[in-house]
């Protein structure tokens, strides 16, 4: 029998609907790709037992209440609320939950937040001294009312020690994701993130605005599939040319295809796609410089460190350093 891995997901009024199914999905489908070897036991913890109202409007059942949840607890997992003002969303501080946290999260084995529950573990103090990410709408607010917390508007997530901070609000998926590869690997986090199909099991170092997620899918499906192509092959010839010749274009019109589709030059789609690649290996290998530089088909160190420069504007080995996702 696979041992049981208790997850925690707390719930209360006006909660973000997809911080508490997203993960809950991920866990779910993990157990169904490890043929149940995961272990995922997942309940809901309110304020009481019965129908928590979210944010949507859809009503969750919360399976035990929070003074019932004890100790034990694997993974507490934490998302948010937030309330509407003039000058944009507030996260909302339910001191009743965060009274919970205080009691339950010195016995969990790890504790997550989603979006902007991290101003709920914040309040808690469970953030004390580390860095943290958010929704990048609550950063600011974040940071002015935890200066003791270092905050990091741009990562999908952050990991500081056995406390995890996701970004919102579909990056709880990402943060999710990679708490099955933490207990399980990788091989089965690619499995979930293929059932999902989610284009890209994204790294806890990329930005909320990651370059190559941020372009929308193109009008033509030749091209849709010619980036999947470049994404499979980075280390191939993907010069404008070669890539012309794929499409059977010529290259002034392939060039020009190209750009109203995705609204860049295939030369820096590819660049972009291929520091993406080599910022995933950096986060999760120790493999050397010149190995990562060519499996991402930028060919040498130099060119590494110039597209790193270009594109996010810093060196592989400070990126490395910063987002490094194995402790």
């Amino acid at each position: 029998m696979p041992l049981t891995h208790r997850v925690v997901i707390a719930v209360f009024p006006d909660v973000d609907l997809l911080d508490v199914t997203g993960p809950a999905e991920v866990f779910a489908l993990a157990n169904r790709e490890s043929a149940g070897r995961a272990g995922y036991s997942v309940r809901l913890a309110g304020p009481g037992q019965g129908p928590v109202r979210t944010s949507a409007g859809v009503r969750l059942l919360a399976d035990t209440s929070f003074a019932e949840v004890g100790a034990g607890v694997d993974t507490l997992l934490v998302p948010g609320a937030v309330d509407m003002h003039p000058e944009g969303p507030v996260a909302r501080i339910d001191q009743d939950v965060v009274d919970w946290i205080k009691t339950t999260a010195p016995h969990a084995q790890r504790v997550a937040s989603v979006c902007v529950g991290a101003h709920l573990l914040a309040a808690a103090g469970l953030l004390d001294g580390k860095r943290a990410t958010t929704h990048w709408s609550t950063a600011a607010q974040l940071a002015a009312d935890h200066p003791q917390v270092t905050v990091d508007a741009d990562p999908i997530f952050v990991r500081s020690g056995q406390v995890w901070t996701g970004a919102g609000i579909s990056a709880c998926m990402d943060l999710a994701l990679a708490l099955v590869a933490e207990d399980h690997g990788e091989d089965l986090a690619l499995a979930v993130a293929r059932q999902l199909v989610m284009y890209l099991k994204r790294q806890g170092g990329q930005s909320q605005f990651s370059v190559p997620l941020s372009r929308p899918a193109a009008g033509r499906r030749d091209i849709d599939e010619l980036r999947l192509f470049i994404a499979e092959h980075l280390d191939a010839d993907l010069s404008a040319a070669a890539l012309a010749a794929r499409m059977c274009l010529s290259e002034r019109h392939f060039a020009r295809v190209f750009r109203q589709e995705t609204g860049t030059s295939p030369a820096a789609y590819v660049e972009a796609a291929r520091v993406e690649a080599a910022r995933r290996l950096l986060e999760t290998t120790d493999q050397p410089l010149e190995h990562v530089a060519g499996i991402t088909g930028l060919g040498s160190v130099e060119t590494l460190h110039r597209a790193f420069r270009k594109q996010i504007s810093t060196t592989p080995a400070a990126y490395r350093r910063r987002f490094r996702t194995t402790t």
